[in-house]
């Protein structure tokens, strides 16, 4: 497995990698992700970090830590999927921590994370992470059939975490 930074000539196998995941789950994306034009303007984009994880040249995971604007630009927000095939195999707990060193090296001091409630799996592996449930928004989005699905917001502040981790002498091992 290679975890590396999108970078220009991945928008294909990027593509496919969407096409693989259910469009049911797409239905909670925010972005149009089986766009070609959205795909290609994450490339151009240097304000986010992106990152896959790739098998045998084939996306196994995606991961963006997009940072906020104005009044929020202390926080960032990510973004992580992984190939339905290939989950439960530790592949996005991988980019999710990848995301948080890269946060806290670019100065976030806050990541947030919307998770769909139902997915008890990826809100478990956040909160084994340091994310804590900051809030339920009841009814916030609508899947493929039109019923309405919870979200739950899920933060990490990085300041608390990494400063109690520098104090336990285990930041280097981290980063």
């Amino acid at each position: 497995m290679e975890i590396r930074d999108l970078q220009s000539g991945d928008e294909d196998a990027l593509l496919a990698f969407f096409e693989r995941v259910p469009a049911g789950e797409r239905a909670f994306f925010k972005e149009e992700v089986l766009d070609r034009a959205c795909v290609e303007a994450w490339v151009r984009d240097e304000r986010a970090w992106r990152s896959l994880a790739l098998d045998g040249g084939e996306v196994a995971g995606y991961i963006a830590v997009i940072p906020g604007h104005g009044w929020s630009d202390h926080v960032a927000e990510v973004r992580l999927v992984v190939d339905p095939a290939r989950r439960r195999g530790g592949i996005g707990r991988e980019l999710a921590r990848r995301a948080l060193t890269h946060a806290a090296q670019a100065g976030s001091r806050k990541l947030l994370v919307e998770v769909v409630a139902e997915q008890e799996g990826a809100v478990a592996m956040f909160q084994a992470l340091g994310y804590t449930a900051e809030g339920l928004l009841v009814d916030q989005v609508r899947d493929h059939d039109g019923h309405l699905r919870d979200l739950v917001l899920l933060a990490h502040r990085i300041d608390d975490q990494w400063s109690a981790m520098a104090t336990a002498g285990i930041d280097d091992a981290v980063a």
